[in-house]
């Protein structure tokens, strides 16, 4: 089943679980700490529940469930183990169109709760779509253990400067250029060694820098071969997330271009040699890194030609296999 993904800014919002069991007890924790305004409605309620309502972090409806509660919230969240009464929850957000999170129970949720890594303000959200959720919790497990616990502190860096960045790269492909110079600097590794002031100079330095940073751009010739997407490279997966356009052949798999970054622009593929030569300078020569994906062969004679056509042109061009 297909799932939009988002983050919800829950901030002073009015939430309201029904349920004050173990499993209630997770989501309200998640709410929490998202800043939401909990209502919970249970005959019940688990004591780590009970001790958040002594402290006054949120709030009990009393008596039989009203289904008016239900038009002053943003969200609910059913963690009862009635079906029947799950059922009647999920019908009358509906009514409202508000979301609703049935505990697992894929068929009667408008939206689910995925598996999630944190890294302070770095979140990294899995899901399987209701179909294995222990797969999504074994690919975070697998991410706990890949990501530096540091890159809280680097996404904190980059907020704290962010109007000085703007200010100081006001083009988009430039200041894409610095970010990418960053994190592949010694910023990142200076932080995941705890060298916290030491990182903090290196971003200022590189801030301070920032005009330095070139806005030239190039063609990245990009074979996929058979258009399975398990079988790039890892360059050419980094040419995917680095380009600021693409330019794919026909027979190129979309499979493969959903692997490219999503702000990036897709130019119409152009029937001739010259022509297509002509959109890739163009593009290059206005300071945009573009990737033309091909399902031929790099070293063939087509791709020889386009080469030597960008070459003309004093425009830089790189086969990425």
């Amino acid at each position: 089943m297909p799932l939009f993904p988002m983050f919800a800014d829950l901030r002073g919002r009015e939430v309201l679980v029904v349920g004050g069991g173990e499993v209630a007890a997770r989501k309200i924790e998640a709410l929490l700490r998202a800043g939401a305004r909990v209502q919970v409605h249970a005959r019940e309620l688990d004591g780590t529940v009970a001790a958040w309502l002594r402290e006054g972090r949120l709030h009990r409806r009393e008596g039989a469930f009203d289904p008016a509660w239900l038009d002053e919230t943003w969200l609910l969240v059913a963690a009862t183990d009635d079906r029947a009464f799950n059922r009647l929850l999920a019908a009358e957000a509906g009514r409202r169109r508000r979301l609703v999170n049935v505990v697992d129970d894929v068929e009667l949720s408008t939206f689910q709760v995925p598996s999630v890594v944190e890294r302070g303000r770095v979140q990294v959200a899995i899901s399987s779509g209701g179909a294995a959720p222990m797969l999504a919790r074994r690919l975070r497990e697998r991410l706990e253990a890949l990501l530096a616990p540091s890159l809280g502190e680097l996404a904190g860096l980059f907020a704290r400067h962010r109007e000085a960045i703007r200010a100081r790269l006001p083009d988009l492909a430039q200041r894409r250029r610095w970010f990418d110079r960053v994190l592949d600097g010694e910023v990142p590794a200076l932080l995941e060694a705890g060298h916290v002031a030491a990182a903090e100079r290196a971003f200022a330095e590189a801030l301070a820098r920032a005009g330095e940073v070139p806005r030239a751009g190039a063609v990245w010739l990009l074979g996929v071969g058979h258009g399975d997407p398990d079988a790039l490279t890892l360059r050419a997966l980094r040419a995917l997330n680095q380009a600021d356009a693409l330019l794919a052949e026909p027979d190129v798999a979309e499979s493969v271009l959903r692997l490219a970054r999503r702000d990036a622009t897709r130019l119409p593929h152009l029937a001739g040699d010259d022509a297509l030569a002509e959109t890739l300078a163009r593009h290059a020569l206005g300071g945009q890194r573009v990737v033309h994906l091909r399902a031929d062969d790099l070293r063939g004679e087509r791709c020889r030609r386009l080469r030597a056509a960008l070459a003309a042109r004093g425009v830089a061009c790189e086969a990425v296999g």
